[in-house]
């Protein structure tokens, strides 16, 4: 064992600070692309269309004349929570194809971050 715990000396943790610091910047570079992507989601038909970034942010919300009924607000309302939920669906998937390869692996460093 050496003076520096059995990590093997500097190198390898200079090694491992190189590898999380790449690390940090694949992950940067993901929520940036994650940010700049878009989704559509549409509900009741196409009555409705929804689309909102990777990032969760709301973009535009598209209603259809047709889908607005005075005497039936409900059914619009409920177009455009389905909508809402298919568009955060749609997110929560190229969120986990974009950062998945990082899932696990920020907490594995053991707060070198």
């Amino acid at each position: 064992m050496n003076k520096f715990g059995g990590f093997g000396g500097g190198n390898n943790m200079q090694h491992l600070m190189k590898q999380a610091q790449k690390m940090q910047q694949d992950m940067l570079k993901a929520q940036e692309e994650l940010a700049e992507t878009e989704v559509v989601a549409t509900s009741g038909g196409g009555m409705v269309e929804i689309v909102m970034t990777c990032d969760r942010q709301l973009v535009s919300i598209k209603i259809k004349p047709e889908a607005v009924d005075p005497d039936d607000v409900e059914m619009l309302e409920d177009m455009l929570v389905a909508g809402f939920n298919e568009a955060s669906k749609l997110v929560e998937e190229e969120q986990k194809r974009l950062m998945g390869p990082y899932a696990g692996a920020m907490g594995g460093l053991g707060g070198l971050m």
